[in-house]
C-alpha cells in the first residue's frame, strides 16, 4: 500500500517535471524574447505588474485586519482603565 502511494507520487512528480518546459512561458513571450533580446524588459515588466497586482489583496486585508486588531486592543485597554477607575472610586465615595 505504501509502495503504491510512493509510486503514484513519483509518477505525478515526473509528469510535472516533463511539463515544466511547456509551462515556462507563453509561446508569444518565449518567441518574442528569443527573437529580440530588448523585449526581455517587456516580459519583466509584465512579471512585476502581475506580482504587484497579486500582492494588493493580501496587503489590503492584512492592513485592515491589523487596524481592527489594534482598535480592539485599544478598546480592551480603555475598558480595563475604566474598570480600575471605578474600583478606586467606590471605596472613596462610601466613606
Amino acid at each position: 500500500m505504501k509502495a503504491r502511494h510512493i509510486l503514484r507520487c513519483l509518477t505525478a512528480l515526473l509528469i510535472v517535471a516533463c511539463c515544466a518546459l511547456a509551462a515556462e512561458a507563453c509561446p508569444g513571450c518565449k518567441e518574442q524574447i528569443a527573437g529580440d533580446p530588448a523585449a526581455y524588459n517587456i516580459a519583466r515588466g509584465y512579471f512585476w505588474s502581475i506580482l504587484f497586482m497579486l500582492s494588493m489583496p493580501i496587503l489590503i486585508f492584512t492592513g485592515m485586519g491589523s487596524y481592527f486588531y489594534w482598535e480592539v486592543r485599544r478598546a480592551y485597554a480603555r475598558e480595563a482603565l475604566e474598570q480600575a477607575a471605578v474600583v478606586v472610586e467606590q471605596p472613596a465615595s462610601q466613606s
